[in-house]
């Protein structure tokens, strides 16, 4: 084995040896109007311009803005608050329809070869489809049957029924999905969420009681500081950006935390101050650090001796309102600064010089991403985070807090809604009431555990709520070998994805169109990651003579079928306004969605955002947990019994998405700002390629432990020396990633792969 390699100070602007010449200076600016430009002015220009204008929150991440105060407009009320993630995801849905004939012109085997790119441009899914055992061909299939195939299958033994579910449908769905679930008796209610944020729901819910953010947008703009990291908000969630421009502004300072040097988190250029950003692009990162994938408890562990050193902590405030706080005092002194600095691969001036902002300033919020997240100490990096946080008295006050940047719109108020193995005991409580019985049911499969189940043949029917299990879990023959023991698989979907032509049941696969947020007949309401309740309004879909149903009057359907009346009146629930009454009697926080048909007042979860510190736990103190800092080796490209007159070099993989991608759905082929042409590529630092005899732009073989993929193009990029970046899905074929066992949450940044020609 070898360690990996310490990286001498990287600077906040990036060596111009380590850039492609091809790339922007900033993130934003012009090209983000020229897209705007090209889209409202094409034939789907007035269909855009409707959309974006339709009273709804916006279909993208978590930070997105809309709902009743109008299309571009956010919770504080403010305008030009549209971003272009947004018109990408808006513009994908205003597609024509999948052609009439075209399942009958196309074998499955031809639907297999089309890339996540090809597939959502096939169009919007307009009429149901099955896939029968032995067919070739989806076919066109009527909705009596559809409804009598997926009655009997969720009649099997409650714990071979599961759903999964992503966050682009709207919080009466899921509650319904759950409520329907947990009715039959089944737990198995997985969630994108499993994949990607619950290090920090587990993390929080230990350390502070909550399962959220507790900062929120009014909060955010008293800061005076933010430490960002393992995120690339500069895409993901541009309009984050927009609050990080206003608090340099206001002379704010800002960490960057992440092993890419991202254009957009050193400079960005907003359209939302065309004057002062646009053009010249504002200054987001006063000091960016470049640690070692999955070091990320060396690095807060050393700001924390750091700031004990600088007497930089407010020890009055962990007296006060902490519990444990000794020990991590007791463990940052002991920690040698020599095994900080070779774990985390980040200088001792550097660390210092964070631990420096962050103490003198008055008010620091910390926010963090999935490169925190999807590591196999996920959990201890949200504590670490969180005891950094607490040690300088940044909780339980206006302006300061942890807030986890979430990534799909409401993938938060899934959860809220008890889409989760682990439902809060409020809502069990409550559920249990309307039941009339107890909910002790079984643990449950997240997802990891829901395809570990299915390859084990323990499941028979799966109800996907939007998402793409097959494409979002690692080692893909897996989960294609994994959902190919599922008798039944009923996917609700707008579009069509890999998941619909890898994914297949072993009996039957339905793929039911859905309408969209903004299309929908009735009202519904999403949660943002700052934990605001947003009311879309009704919609109309633009496709013509489609045959297409809500989610909510679906599932109330098939409930009906399942249950009859039991333990409400399903189909009266197809008006949202009695699903709505039930969230308020359920779901903590959300007592005033009751009232939210007549008042059209939108709110914030009552008892999530702290401005005091008293916290949701035994105690109302917060619990301050150790964190064991990482041993981070990679093996020897000999593991990997790669041929042996290959020259090879073992990188930790990182992956990710592309500039213009959505999760697993990819809107543009390239990456312009990392210089990445396609999506076959892998962005390396100059110097691993060049020690192995690798050129840039030279085609190579990425070899995992699950697979390989070859003809990769080495693009060079500022990424830290002995780590690399690839997009996915595609790049999920070749590893089997490793799990935080206390969350499910799959390693994803930090994969061992060996490179060579």
């Amino acid at each position: 084995m070898e360690l990996d390699r310490p990286q001498q100070t990287v600077q906040p602007v990036p060596p111009d040896h380590e850039t492609n010449d091809k790339t922007p200076d900033m993130g934003g600016g012009l090209p983000v109007i020229q897209y705007w430009a090209e889209h409202t002015l094409s034939p789907e220009g007035p269909n855009l311009w409707k959309t974006l204008l339709h009273k709804s929150a916006c279909l993208s991440c978590s930070w997105g803005t809309g709902g009743q105060k109008g299309g571009f407009t956010n919770e504080e009320g403010e305008v030009l608050q549209r971003c272009m993630k947004s018109v990408e995801a808006i513009s994908a849905e205003l597609q024509p329809p999948v052609p009439t004939h075209f399942f009958d012109q196309h074998t499955i085997a031809e639907l297999q070869q089309l890339t996540s790119y090809e597939a959502d441009r096939l169009g919007r899914l307009s009429f149901p489809v099955i896939l029968r055992a032995g067919s070739f061909h989806y076919e066109r299939i009527s909705w009596a049957e559809i409804y009598e195939l997926a009655t009997t299958a969720f009649r099997k033994s409650p714990e071979r029924v599961a759903s999964y579910s992503s966050g682009r449908s709207s919080n009466e769905a899921a509650y319904l999905l759950q409520l329907m679930m947990r009715t039959l008796g089944s737990n198995n209610l997985a969630d994108c969420s499993d994949l990607c944020h619950a290090p920090s729901t587990v993390g929080l819910k230990q350390v502070l009681g909550t399962n959220t953010s507790i900062v929120s947008l009014e909060s955010l703009k008293q800061s005076d500081c933010v430490v960002l990291a393992g995120s690339n908000a500069s895409y993901n969630h541009p309009r984050l950006m927009n609050e990080l421009i206003k608090l340099r502004d206001r002379g704010g300072r800002i960490i960057v935390i992440n092993p890419v040097m991202e254009v957009g988190l050193v400079k960005f250029g907003s359209p939302a101050f065309p004057v002062k950003s646009l053009l010249t692009g504002s200054e987001i990162a006063s000091l960016y650090l470049q640690p070692i994938p999955g070091s990320d408890v060396a690095l807060f562990v050393g700001m924390q001796k750091a700031l004990i050193e600088q007497n930089l902590i407010d020890q009055p405030f962990l007296q006060a309102h902490t519990e444990g706080w000794e020990a991590i005092v007791a463990q940052a002194r002991s920690t040698d600064w020599a095994t900080i600095t070779t774990t985390c691969g980040v200088s001792q001036p550097e660390i210092e010089a964070a631990a420096k902002i962050i103490g003198t300033s008055q008010r620091v919020v910390f926010g963090w991403a999935m490169g925190i997240t999807q590591h196999t100490n996920g959990v201890d990096n949200v504590y670490s985070i969180a005891n950094t946080a607490l040690l300088t008295g940044n909780v339980g006050k206006l302006g300061a807090g942890v807030m986890p940047v979430r990534g799909h719109s409401n993938v938060q108020g899934f959860g809220s809604m008890g889409v989760t193995v682990k439902l809060k005991e409020e809502i069990r409580t409550a559920l249990e009431k309307l039941l009339g019985r107890s909910l002790n049911l079984n643990p449950g499969y997240h997802t990891r555990h829901l395809i570990e189940a299915a390859e084990a043949n323990k499941v028979d029917t799966l109800l996907c709520l939007g998402g793409n299990l097959y494409a979002a879990n690692p080692d893909s023959a897996q989960a294609k070998r994994a959902l190919g023991n599922i008798e039944t698989i009923l996917y609700l979907a707008t579009k069509p994805n890999l998941g619909h032509f890898h994914g297949l049941a072993k009996h039957n696969t339905i793929i039911i169109p859905v309408l969209n947020r903004f299309e929908n007949p009735h009202k519904t309401t999403v949660e943002s990651g700052n934990n605001f309740v947003r009311l879309n309004s009704e919609g109309k879909t633009h496709l013509k003579h489609a045959d297409l149903i809500s989610e909510v009057e679906f599932l109330t359907e098939l409930a009906h079928r399942i249950h009859g009346d039991f333990p409400v009146d399903w189909r009266k629930l197809q008006d949202t306004r009695y699903v709505r009454q039930l969230i308020a009697q359920c779901i903590p926080g959300y007592e005033k969605i009751a009232e939210i048909d007549q008042t059209e007042e939108e709110f914030t979860i009552s008892g999530r955002i702290f401005t005091e510190p008293k916290f949701k736990t035994p105690s109302g103190k917060a619990n301050m947990m150790v964190t064991p800092l990482p041993k981070l080796t990679l093996p020897t490209p000999q593991e990997f019994e790669i041929p042996e007159s290959a020259r090879g070099v073992v990188v930790a993989l990182m992956t990710g998405r592309s500039y213009s991608q959505h999760n697993t759905v990819v809107y543009k082929i390239g990456d312009n700002y990392r210089g990445m042409p396609h999506r076959n590529c892998i962005l390396m630092h100059r110097q691993d390629a060049e020690s192995v005899g690798l050129a840039e732009h030279q085609r190579v073989t990425v070899q995992g432990d699950a697979g390989k993929l070859e003809n990769v193009e080495v693009i060079f990029g500022a990424v830290r020396q002995g780590s690399a970046v690839m997009f996915y899905p595609e790049v999920n074929v070749i590893f089997k990633a490793k799990i935080e066992e206390r969350s499910g949450t799959p390693a994803y940044k930090r994969v061992p792969v060996v490179v060579y020609k």
